[in-house]
């Protein structure tokens, strides 16, 4: 027969062990929601950095647009107002073509700065994503046994 001594110290000890595993695991948990918490406040601040960066980047291209948009207006009533002053037909087709050729000219070179700025935005939108993507991949990682 056990010795009731032996029995209680045996009891003690256990739910001395299971408290100390308890408050093992509440502190793990804890902690897990302190990091959790702490991920989602670095997302929150990578999306409004990219937010910005894309406000920023929207002014930038809207200035550029509204700036050629300005200079090809004037461009095209200066080719206007010379076409008027034109006294023969091919003096006026010479005069077409010429506008016309430096219009396509200035367009694709306004298209491809264009699209470089867009895509140096996407780029630098995309960047505090990617690093918060990088970081919830380096975060999984962190979790596999």
């Amino acid at each position: 027969m056990a010795n009731p001594k032996d029995a209680a110290a045996k009891v003690e000890s256990l739910a001395a062990d299971a408290q100390k595993a308890a408050t093992d695991q509440f502190e793990k948990i804890s902690k897990s929601f302190e990091d959790a918490a702490a991920f989602s406040q670095d997302n929150m601040d990578a999306f409004m950095k990219s937010s910005n960066i894309a406000t920023k980047a929207a002014e930038e291209l809207n200035a550029a647009f509204m700036t050629f948009s300005k200079r090809a207006v004037d461009e095209s009533v200066a080719a206007t107002k010379d076409l008027s002053s034109v006294k023969t037909v091919p003096e006026f087709v010479e005069k077409q073509a010429a506008f016309a050729k430096s219009t396509l000219d200035t367009y694709m070179k306004q298209a491809a700065k264009f699209n470089e700025m867009f895509m140096a935005a996407a780029k630098d939108v995309a960047e505090p994503i990617n690093a918060r993507a990088a970081a919830a991949a380096d975060l999984v990682k962190s979790y596999r046994v």
